[in-house]
């Protein structure tokens, strides 16, 4: 065999085998690509939002005073007017709010917002009393809607905002005074209705459920539950009894209007 042949057979040997390697190598197993897990989305509690509330509402201090105007007005002091009536009012609340919250780090941080929110409340009383000489005192007080708009600072520990809030109250109160002879003949009479206002201060907590929850029915970003507590002062309204029919002079009933209400809340929020 030449020399020439046998270069021949090298180089075909040589090309085989690299061919075979190749193949082989074709042959083995790859290795399978691993993507990273995706990153867990952080909850916020930035955004605006909307909700709904209930709850419950009582009056603390609730006793009208009274007092005569001319020194010959002298029912308080003979015992035949009340000098203080009780006029204690409680019950349902319920209404909606609206309100926006900024939070400063995603996850735990704190949290600042501003909150506005209007309820019914059903507040109402009336109250007679009859006096040593038998002349009937008669006290009304209503309360048909109270609103505030509030600030809120809290602190988010993730899914859970503990906050206090305080700001502007206002309400709707509706006052009447009638003082009787002793026969229920009218001598005396007064009544106001107004808007009053003044401030309302508390606080609370709040939590967010699952975006997928079943109350979630305006597919929002987030729906929260709260429960909170507040006092309200919206100050003091005198209303004049003046005379009517046998009576002379006048007499001047002085209602208050602080409370306390605690209450649960829904809310959506929308944004980030």
């Amino acid at each position: 065999m030449g020399r020439h042949s046998m270069r021949k057979i090298v180089a075909s040997l040589t090309a085989f085998t690299a061919l075979t390697a190749a193949a082989s190598a074709a042959d083995l197993p790859r290795r399978a690509y691993t993507p990273p897990p995706p990153p867990v989305p952080v909850f916020t509690w930035a955004g605006p939002y909307f909700g709904i509330n209930a709850g419950y509402i009582t009056t603390t201090k609730d006793s009208v005073t009274t007092a005569g105007v001319f020194p010959f007005n002298d029912g308080v002091l003979v015992g035949n007017r009340p000098a203080a009536q009780a006029l204690p009012r409680d019950g349902f609340t319920g209404g909606g709010q609206l309100g926006y919250n900024y939070q400063f780090t995603p996850g735990s941080g704190f949290v600042v917002g501003a909150e506005t929110d209007l309820a019914y409340t059903d507040l109402s009383r009336t109250r007679s009393a009859t006096g040593r000489l038998g002349g009937i005192s008669t006290f009304r007080q209503l309360g048909n809607f109270l609103g505030t708009v509030r600030g809120r600072v809290g602190y988010a520990f993730d899914r859970t905002l503990v906050y206090g809030t305080g700001g502007f109250a206002y309400a709707s109160e509706t006052y009447r005074g009638v003082f009787q002879t002793a026969n229920g003949q009218p001598n005396f009479y007064g009544s106001s209705a107004r808007v009053e206002t003044g401030y309302a201060v508390g606080g609370g907590i709040e939590f967010a459920l699952p975006t997928d929850s079943v109350f979630n029915v305006f597919h929002s970003n987030a729906v929260t539950v709260k429960g909170e507590a507040l006092y309200y002062d919206l100050g003091r309204r005198t209303v004049p009894l003046v005379a009517v029919g046998p009576g002379v002079g006048a007499y001047a009933a002085r209602f208050r209007n602080e409370g306390v209400l605690g209450r649960f809340g829904l809310n959506y929020k929308f944004g980030s």
